[in-house]
């Protein structure tokens, strides 16, 4: 048995000692990378997050994510429609409150004056609610683009990957779900 491994050693060593010494001319070879490297531009979030502070979309328009601009304007035009109207109707009802009080004549003369301080308050509360709402909204597009400008950057290609796996479970002999996490170099 030994005699077997020192054949097979002094082949194995003889082979790579003359393949070695073999003269090889290559001449034209192309070698071409194929891992992608993207520069990283750490500035980038901030500058998206800028530019969304500036206008509302322009940094979802930086990061290349034109799909999130009508969302972004419905979002803050909502808000802001909700605000105007709330508004509108709290200066409705204080004005006829303002003229019942007067003695002038208003619109909402089938409300008593309870009505008409209760509906004071509910659309100033709506009100000032939409007001703050729509603040969110303006605050969470910056967010959106200063987060989406930093998931950008975040390496994802195919030598990274999980998968869901079924491993045997060797004392209770059943099947286990686990999460394989592979990088192939």
């Amino acid at each position: 048995m030994k005699g077997f491994f020192y054949i097979a050693l002094f082949f194995f060593i003889g082979t790579t000692i003359s393949l070695a010494q073999t003269d090889l001319k290559i001449e034209n070879i192309k070698v071409k990378d194929t891992l992608k490297k993207n520069t990283i531009n750490p500035l980038a979030p901030s500058k998206a997050a800028f530019y969304s502070a500036i206008l509302p979309g322009l940094g979802q328009a930086y990061n290349k994510k034109y799909w999130k601009i009508p969302i972004v304007y419905g979002a803050i035009g909502t808000g802001v429609y909700s605000y105007m109207w709330n508004n509108k109707k709290y200066h409705q009802y204080r004005d006829a409150y303002k003229n019942r009080l007067a003695g002038k004549p208003d619109d909402f003369s089938y409300l008593d004056n309870d009505r008409l301080i209760q509906g004071q308050r509910f659309y100033q509360k709506n009100r000032d609610l939409s007001a703050i709402v729509t603040v969110g909204l303006y605050i969470l597009n910056i967010v959106d683009a200063n987060v989406d400008a930093h998931l950008m950057q975040f390496n994802v290609n195919d030598n990274l990957s999980v998968k869901p796996d079924l491993q045997q479970d060797d004392l209770y002999n059943r099947q286990n779900l686990a999460l394989t996490l592979s990088y192939n170099f």
